[in-house]
């Protein structure tokens, strides 16, 4: 007895190469597809940057992707990556919990999801307003070849690559190659250089990629790609943040300390020393705690963080509420 795939449910479109909607950032790339098939809203496929990394994942590789991430999501740009385990999966989690859109490219066809295991993540990719993509036919098998031909599309639409973890040879780093060959930016986390899956990444690095080793530099980079980006509330107008009985998140955000600190947390959860210490250098030291206790209680208030079970202060998610 066959159990019955797993579908998306949500707008389906198929977009022609020279069609309206046809992304002008693929025109750029080797061998443009011919037409997408698309779930979800096309409005999504914009330039965006790319977060790709091993699948196999170690806990540093997924604590960078889910950062940088959630860092770029947060000043409203598209979060693109191939739906894949470890890395590629984080980093579309960190861009739902900013509110950001994010676009899955899948190696098969939109009705053959894979891996099967990451169904739901795409269906909330489509809810959220973005999109799960493939340049093959609906039910096309996700054969072995075609996650390699996938990576060009990922690095094509993306004005940049974050490379967070790749061994050698790996498909992350296959997808540099192809970001390379779009004329694009090579972004790589540093890893250690005893560890396997970091191999491919600081290769790249000694062959001339920019490095990413803290916040400020990845800063600068996504200035020097997108422009002047001003920190916003991300999830304005999203169901259950603001409305009747909430107070203005908006103001919540506007200090330059507070977007200092729902920055930081939308990167990564943190418990009350580190938050505190945050506090204490964006702003008087003196009164840090006790503006810290009060802006916690208001941002949970409207929806902005939670308070997670083991303590920690994170992005609000249904899950933690």
């Amino acid at each position: 007895m066959s159990m019955a795939k797993p579908a998306l449910s949500g707008e389906r479109h198929e977009i022609r190469r020279g069609d309206a909607g046809y992304p002008a950032a693929l025109e750029a790339i080797e061998r443009p597809p011919a037409c997408l098939r698309v779930v979800g809203s096309p409005a999504a496929l914009q330039e965006g940057l790319a977060v790709v990394g091993a699948r196999k994942a170690t806990p540093y590789g997924k604590s960078c992707a889910r950062r940088f991430a959630g860092l770029a999501a947060a000043r409203g740009i598209a979060i693109i990556s191939g739906g894949a385990r470890g890395c590629d999966a984080v980093a579309h989690e960190a861009a739902l919990a900013a509110g950001a859109p994010t676009v899955v490219f899948l190696g098969g066809g939109c009705d053959e999801l894979y891996p099967a295991e990451n169904a739901g993540l795409f269906q909330r990719v489509v809810d959220a307003g973005g999109a799960v993509a493939s340049e093959h036919d609906w039910g096309f098998k996700p054969l072995p070849f075609a996650f390699r031909e996938r990576n060009r599309l990922i690095a094509g639409l993306a004005k940049a690559t974050l490379i967070v973890e790749a061994g050698l040879p790996s498909g992350t780093f296959s997808t540099a190659d192809e970001a390379l060959a779009a004329n694009r930016e090579v972004l790589v986390v540093p890893g250690a250089i005893t560890s396997a899956n970091s191999r491919g990444a600081n290769r790249l690095l000694y062959q001339g990629a920019t490095p990413v080793v803290d916040d400020e530099t990845f800063a600068d980079q996504l200035f020097s790609l997108f422009g002047c980006l001003k920190q916003e509330d991300a999830r304005a107008g999203v169901p259950g943040v603001g409305g009747a009985g909430r107070g203005d998140a908006g103001a919540l955000v506007r200090d330059e300390r507070a977007r200092v600190i729902l920055e930081a947390l939308r990167a990564e959860p943190l418990g009350m020393e580190a938050l505190r210490s945050l506090a204490a250098q964006a702003g008087p030291q003196d009164e840090a705690l006790t503006w810290l206790m009060v802006w916690l209680a208001q941002a949970q208030r409207d929806g902005l963080i939670a308070q997670y079970p083991d303590g920690r202060y994170g992005p609000y998610l249904k899950s933690a509420g």
